[in-house]
């Protein structure tokens, strides 16, 4: 689905046709063995699970850059023995299907160099390209881009039906100081997000956000549910 001019929602990434950039965020590998720490049974096949929404993903693009949007790896002051193992695993799997990969440091990320530089990959802060200004969005940051992607807020919102309801993934889609901004849900299947119609935010950039418009992840498509005021 176009959710802005020359951007396309591809399963919970996000895909820039004309750059041939497909960008994805909050992966959080590592956070099975996270929880097994705090004594909650996770089941770890989340890598799995991920790898094979990659996979889908490639069959309909070919991208020439993959940008990782923050908080690929879980834990935040160390890395973890299963970061270590799936990370590489993962990038070297994006490796083998695109030209270059890039890691912009979420709030994850402190100490997510190590595993990047056994592979070559960049970590940067932020990165542009053209009017589009890609940055994790836990903090705020000065630009003249018109467009402006983030992650972190792993968008979702619940369903209701009688005594019925389920949650989905979203993108969000509104204004901040004139430009647009395009929130992108969390790409791990396991963590299913927070619910906007609750109206608490963690990122800046979602100040106003009852104007935003919401672009619910279904099965197969991506559905525009108008904005999260007309929801309420």
């Amino acid at each position: 689905m176009e959710i802005s001019k020359n951007i396309q929602t591809i399963e919970t990434a996000l895909w820039l046709e004309q750059e041939k950039i497909l960008i994805m965020n909050d992966l959080h590998i590592g956070y099975e063995e996270a929880m097994h720490k705090k004594g909650i049974l996770v089941p770890r096949q989340q890598l799995k699970n991920i790898i094979s929404i990659v996979q889908k993903i490639l069959q309909k693009v070919q991208p020439d850059k993959i940008i990782i949007n923050g908080d690929l790896k879980h834990e935040f002051g160390k890395i973890l023995r299963q970061e270590w193992k799936e990370v590489l695993e993962f990038l070297d799997f994006l490796l083998k299907n695109c030209k270059e990969v890039i890691i912009i440091q979420g709030n994850h990320d402190p100490v997510i160099k190590p595993i990047s530089q056994k592979r070559g990959i960049k970590v940067l802060q932020e990165y542009k390209v053209g009017d589009i200004h890609i940055v994790h969005g836990d903090e705020l940051v000065e630009t003249d881009a018109k467009t402006i992607i983030i992650g972190h807020e792993h968008p979702a919102i619940t369903i209701r039906e009688n005594s019925k309801f389920e949650k989905f993934k979203c993108f969000l889609k509104g204004k901040w100081k004139r430009k647009e901004v395009i929130a992108v849900p969390s790409f791990n299947p396991l963590l299913e997000g927070t619910d906007v119609l609750e109206g608490q935010v963690l990122s800046p950039f979602l100040e106003k956000l009852d104007s935003f418009e919401v672009y619910v992840v279904g099965e197969k498509e991506t559905y525009d549910f108008g904005r999260i005021k007309d929801l309420k």
